[in-house]
C-alpha cells in the first residue's frame, strides 16, 4: 500500500518535470489513486496488492446493492463510547470463565434536547443492533434517526451474540441463522408458506396469516424483490446471526445493570424476540424507565401463536407479558397463580382471540406508572395477536395504547420495521409519540 501512493507520487512529479498535459497528469493520478482506493475498500492482502498494483486483479461481481462504501454523517455526533456490562465468573476452581458480559454502544448528540435516551432492546432472533446502523439498501438505520434529533442512544450485542462472548457448551444450544427460503416467508412475504402446514419449530413452515398479502414495505425494486438473488435480500441475509438459548437471565442482569449505570431515565424501545425481556428490565427498575415503545416484541400473552394456525396451542409467556417471574398485585409466586382464559371470539377479523385475566385481575405494580404504545405493522405475522399484549396490560393497570402503523398513515409493514422502505417514518412517529406522552 505504501508502494501504491510513492508510485503515485513519483508519477505526479514526473509528468510535472516533462511538462505534459494537465489533461494527461490527471487521468495517471486518478488511475493510481483509483488502485489505492481498491486497495482501501477491499481489506485486501499483501498479494491482492501487488496485483492492483500491476493491475492484474480480475473482476469479480460485488452483490452489495450499493454503489460505494456506505458511510453517513456524524455532524450530530458529539461523543460515543464503547463498553461491556453484566457477566460473573463461572466454572470449577482453576477454570473460572467471565460468562454472561454485554457488549453496549452509545451515541451522544452535539446537542441533547431530549432528556431521555432511547436504549434499543432488540432483534437476538437472528438480528443484531446492525439493523439500527443502516438499512439494508443502504440509509442510514435508526440508531442515526434518533441521534440527529437529539437523543442519546444506546444499542448492545446480547450475550452469547456479536461482540459479546458466548462459551460452547455452557451458554446453551446455537441456533443457526434462518435460511434464506424462511426469511423470504417472515421477513419480507415474498413466499407464501404452505397454507396446510403448520409451524413445529423455528425453520417450520406455517399457514400465511391473514395480513400476508398487504405487505409492500422491503425496500427494493428487483425482479426477485425480497427473495435470494434480490441484493437487498441477500445484503439483508448477511447481516443475520446465529442466536443463543438459555441466555435470557444473563440477558435482562446486564440491561439492568447497564440502567443503573446510566443512573438517570430513560425510554425502553422493545423489538422482536428479546424485546419481551424489556418488561423484566422495567420490573425490576421502574424508577429508570419513563416510557416504552413495544414494537412487536415477542408475544402473545399464554401462548405460542407465532405463524401456528388456529387450535395448535402451545405454552409461552405464561407470566403474561414474559416467561420470567414479573412483579403482579396481588402477589403471584408461580405463574399458575395466575387465573386466566381465553376471550370467546377475537376482537375483530383476522386476529386470534387473546387470553386475559380472570377478574379481578393481577396488577403490574411497577409498570402502572410507565406509558407504552404497542405498536403493530400492518401486513405482520404477529398482527393477529400483536393487540393482545396492549389488552393484558391495560387489564394489569398499566397504561397502553395499541396502534397498527396504517393507522397512522404507515403502511405495509412487516415484522422488520428498523430495515423496510418507512423506517425512518416509522422512527418519526414514535418521536411524536414520545413528545406527546413521555413528560
Amino acid at each position: 500500500m505504501r508502494t501504491l501512493i510513492d508510485n503515485a507520487q513519483h508519477q505526479k512529479s514526473r509528468i510535472a518535470q516533462a511538462g505534459l498535459g494537465k489533461k494527461v497528469m490527471t487521468l495517471r493520478i486518478l488511475t493510481a489513486t483509483s488502485a489505492l482506493a481498491v486497495v482501501l475498500t477491499s481489506g485486501c492482502s499483501e498479494t491482492t496488492v501487488e496485483s492492483v498494483a500491476r493491475g492484474t486483479v480480475p473482476r469479480t461481481p460485488n452483490p452489495m446493492p450499493l454503489k460505494s462504501v456506505p458511510t453517513f454523517s456524524t455532524e450530530n455526533l458529539g461523543r460515543r463510547g464503547n463498553f461491556y456490562v453484566g457477566g460473573r465468573w463461572d466454572g470449577e476452581p482453576g477454570k473460572e470463565r467471565m460468562r454472561g458480559a454485554m457488549y453496549v454502544e452509545v451515541w451522544v448528540p452535539r446537542q441533547i434536547r431530549h432528556p431521555y435516551p432511547i436504549v434499543f432492546i432488540q432483534g437476538a432472533g437472528g438480528q443484531s443492533n446492525i439493523a439500527l446502523l443502516q438499512t439494508p439498501d443502504g440509509r442510514p438505520g435508526w440508531a442515526y434517526d434518533f441521534l440527529n434529533q437529539g437523543y442519546t442512544v444506546y444499542m448492545m450485542d446480547y450475550p452469547g451474540q456479536g461482540r459479546s462472548p458466548y462459551i460452547p457448551g455452557v451458554d446453551g444450544d446455537l441456533t443457526p441463522p434462518r435460511s434464506g427460503p424462511l426469511m423470504s416467508e417472515i421477513w419480507t412475504q415474498s413466499t407464501a408458506p404452505s397454507p396446510e402446514k403448520t409451524a413445529p419449530g423455528p425453520d417450520g413452515l406455517g399457514a400465511p396469516w391473514p395480513q400476508f398479502s398487504k405487505y409492500s414495505a422491503w425496500p427494493s425494486d428487483h425482479p426477485k424483490k425480497g427473495r435470494m438473488g434480490d441484493p437487498v435480500f441477500d445484503y439483508f441475509a448477511k447481516t443475520e446471526l446465529h442466536s443463543a438459548g438459555g441466555m435470557g437471565e444473563f440477558t435482562v442482569r446486564a440491561i439492568v445493570e447497564l440502567l443503573d449505570l446510566i443512573g438517570a431515565p430513560v425510554t425502553l424501545l422493545l423489538h422482536s424476540g428479546v424485546g419481551g425481556q424489556g418488561w423484566n428490565v422495567a420490573d425490576a427498575r421502574p424508577k429508570l424507565v419513563k416510557g416504552i415503545i413495544a414494537a412487536e416484541p415477542v408475544s402473545p400473552p399464554m401462548e405460542n401463536a407465532e405463524r401456528r394456525a388456529p387450535g395448535n396451542y402451545t405454552p409461552g409467556r405464561l407470566w403474561g407479558v414474559t416467561s420470567s417471574p414479573i412483579t403482579y398485585d396481588p402477589p403471584a409466586k408461580e405463574a399458575s397463580d395466575l387465573r386466566t382464559v381465553r376471550q370467546e371470539k377475537p376482537d375483530g377479523p383476522g386476529l386470534i382471540p387473546c387470553w386475559i385475566q380472570q377478574e379481578p385481575a393481577r396488577k403490574l405494580v411497577n409498570l402502572r406508572a410507565i406509558p407504552v404504545l404497542n405498536v403493530a405493522g400492518e401486513a405482520s405475522y404477529h398482527r393477529p395477536y400483536a393487540h393482545c399484549t396492549a389488552k393484558w396490560l391495560n387489564q394489569a393497570g398499566v397504561k397502553t395504547t395499541f396502534v397498527g402503523l396504517e393507522e397512522v398513515g404507515l403502511f405495509g409493514n412487516g415484522h422488520q420495521f428498523l430495515s423496510e422502505n418507512n423506517s425512518d417514518g416509522i422512527a418519526k412517529y414514535f418521536m411524536r409519540w414520545l413528545d406527546e406522552n413521555v413528560r
